[in-house]
């Protein structure tokens, strides 16, 4: 791979994490070339976890989601362009061409373009009191109708809609959580870790509800109440709707590169046009852990992949290694999730998750640790993170066992 030089321009589309990490990892590197950031927004690029969680609580103010501030950003000479799509790329002009009527020429492109919150497919989804969470926008939205007995209904119980419940009962509102699946978390944790997110919530007072389908709306202009496919109605005063990311590939895929279940990229982040890097969300990586290639939707990942790009562009040719790690806060619970449980063989419980608020779950497959979950419990996080990414045997006795220390297995 070719270093840049102080002569080339890289431009970055997409205004999250990804994004921000890769401008500001190419300064450390000690590119001194143009580095110019286009996102839809018109906020620079900023953290996403705490829209669901702190920014809607209103215990963190907007600023203080920045990546970087705008002095920050000026300091360290990154250009943002804000409010505009990026609307084609010609790759043999190496040239973008912005909604504004603009253009913008590249040495080199990272597609940082994340994705979009996965819209409802009923009628009345786009009533003014529905709301999808994605951006700072979108909380603010939400925000201006919440208030102390105000009925909302959120669809879809994973991290964005267990997380807004949480939030929107300590602010006095009456919540009812819809999920089609038999139990929430299903896509992520096992059934014995969902029942403990499923009862804590109802403890809490959240109307939790598992195998509940979404028909429709009632109620127009705006929403007044859901409707099941069974035929009974929730009352809502506003609708929140968290079932999924649409990963952003279209404006990818229109200039030609490979497109499938994200944008495809090598294990330095190179698609399939040597001149363009993805990152985040919108990309399809192979993964060394996991011996396969896999999209994940992750701010670590988002992060991690984002300066792994920024040093291949800078010639380092560092195949980009991670094991994927994610978190959630719900209440006054921490919940820690490494690696990917999917087709565990055995899972070993250290606490009692029916009974204590802190417990760990083990997913073991072949004798081996490939996830773990831990509820509050950091220590147990931070040895599993250490075994699951060595993929050693583990004696699934002396992980059940509270009395063995993770520190010992992990050393």
């Amino acid at each position: 791979m070719t270093e840049l030089g102080a002569e080339h321009t890289v431009v970055i589309v997409g205004g999250g994490q990804a994004g921000g990490e890769t401008a500001s990892e190419l300064r450390k590197q000690g590119f001194e070339g143009r580095i110019v950031i286009v996102g839809e927004e018109t906020q620079p690029p900023y953290k996403r976890p705490p829209l669901s969680k702190a920014y809607l609580a209103g215990s963190v103010q907007e600023a203080n989601l920045f990546v970087m501030q705008p002095p920050i950003l000026e300091k360290h000479r990154i250009e943002f362009v804000g409010g505009t799509a990026v609307q084609a790329i010609d790759r043999e002009a190496r040239q973008l061409t912005l909604a504004n009527g603009d253009t913008l020429g590249y040495d080199r492109l990272v597609l940082a373009t994340g994705g979009r919150a996965r819209p409802l497919p009923v009628d009345g989804a786009d009533a003014a009191n529905v709301f999808l969470l994605r951006s700072i926008d979108d909380v603010n939205r939400i925000r201006e109708r919440c208030a102390e007995g105000k009925r909302a209904v959120i669809v879809g119980g994973g991290f964005i809609g267990l997380e807004v419940a949480a939030v929107l009962l300590k602010q006095g509102l009456q919540v009812t959580v819809l999920e089609g699946l038999d139990r929430v978390l299903a896509r992520v944790t096992a059934p014995e870790v969902s029942q403990f997110f499923e009862r804590v919530h109802r403890e809490a007072g959240v109307d939790l509800r598992t195998g509940a389908q979404l028909a429709g709306f009632e109620g127009h202009p705006e929403v007044t109440a859901a409707r099941l496919a069974d035929g009974s109605t929730v009352p809502a005063d506003l609708v929140i709707v968290g079932i999924g990311l649409i990963a952003n590939t279209e404006l990818a895929a229109e200039a030609g590169l490979v497109v499938d279940n994200g944008i495809v990229v090598d294990e330095f982040g190179q698609t399939s046009d040597p001149l363009i890097f993805a990152a985040g969300d919108c990309t399809n990586h192979p993964s060394e852990f996991l011996g396969r290639r896999v999209r994940l939707e992750s701010v670590q990942n988002a992060m991690e992949q984002g300066r792994a790009v920024a040093r291949n562009l800078m010639g380092k040719a560092e195949p980009y290694r991670n094991v994927p790690w994610f978190w959630s806060d719900q209440y006054d619970l921490k919940l820690q999730m490494v690696g990917i449980s999917t087709g565990f063989e055995q899972l070993v419980l250290r606490g009692d998750p029916a009974t204590e608020r802190s417990f760990a779950a083990f997913y073991l497959k072949g004798g081996k640790l490939i996830a773990a979950d831990a509820v509050s419990k950091p220590q147990e996080f931070m040895f599993a993170k250490k075994l699951v990414a060595e993929g050693r045997p583990v004696d699934a006795a002396k992980l059940a066992d509270p009395e063995v220390s993770l520190k010992e297995l992990a050393t």
